[in-house]
């Protein structure tokens, strides 16, 4: 543990289980970083983690950019009792196999006709391609020969269409995507604390997007409720292990952690 306010975070959290709330990211956090995130399963053990998880904390929770049918889909959270899936950074909500979902903006539908053309003018190298998240648009370069350059080479021309189009560019490990505006992990996480009175919080995440979930701790923290803010470590992104309270190796050490705060919930050992 890196910090005294997340040894405290920690201590809230075994304090009184029953009223914590756990909430994780997808993509690098649950689930490794795949080339196709059509691929993306779950680290070998995680769903047993979390079903260990869900009957000893008040609130498990999954806050993804996927959209949420998808993640319960891909990731068989169907099978983690009372688990919540708030997909589309919030915009969307699984809850007991119920979706709620708001109908995507018009500047999705307005970006998605335009994005083709924007590529094409950027010169997006062999490899690029888009993934349409219905409510959200994702340009993905992991496949191209020089993932890094070729994300570059499009991030002025994509945070030109999210201006015209109204939507937010939210940028990842070597994605960038459009999205509409109004929620994100940061005010996700905060309104559902409120909702559960969690008397403390812990979120996992991996990547930029995960931030504002970050920062939302931190703010929880000054309202009087103990946090802990834990980076799923990579080497792709760095910047987010420098304001964890904890750093664990990918998903693999997630799965560890949650394991560990499952036996120590349940009194074992």
């Amino acid at each position: 543990m890196r910090t005294e306010a997340g040894r405290a975070g920690l201590a809230g959290l075994l304090h009184v289980p029953g009223r914590a709330l756990i909430a994780l990211d997808y993509d690098g956090t649950l689930s490794p970083i795949v080339a196709d995130p059509a691929a993306a399963r779950p680290r070998r053990g995680a769903v047993a983690a979390l079903r260990r998880l869900a009957p000893l904390t008040g609130t498990l929770a999954v806050i993804t950019g996927r959209p949420a049918r998808e993640a319960v889909e891909l990731g068989g959270l169907a099978q983690v009792p009372g688990v919540i899936v708030l997909g589309q950074y919030g915009r969307q909500r699984w809850e007991r196999g119920t979706l709620t979902s708001p109908p995507p903006p018009d500047g999705v539908a307005a970006a998605r006709r335009e994005l083709p053309g924007v590529l094409a003018a950027a010169g997006a190298p062999e490899g690029t391609w888009t993934e349409d998240k219905a409510d959200a648009l994702a340009v993905h370069t992991r496949r191209a020969a020089e993932p890094g350059p070729a994300l570059e080479r499009l991030r002025g021309p994509l945070a030109e269409l999210g201006a015209r189009t109204g939507l937010m560019v939210e940028p990842g490990r070597m994605v960038i995507e459009l999205r509409p505006p109004g929620s994100d992990k940061g005010q996700t996480l905060k309104s559902l604390a409120a909702e559960r009175t969690a008397s403390a919080v812990m979120y996992c995440g991996d990547d930029l997007g995960d931030r504002a979930a970050f920062e939302a701790v931190a703010q929880l923290r000054g309202d009087g409720i103990p946090g802990l803010a834990v980076c799923s470590g990579s080497a792709e992104v760095t910047a987010l292990a420098q304001l964890a309270d904890l750093v664990v190796d990918g998903p693999g050490g997630v799965v560890d952690l949650l394991d560990s705060l499952a036996a120590t919930m349940a009194g074992e050992g």
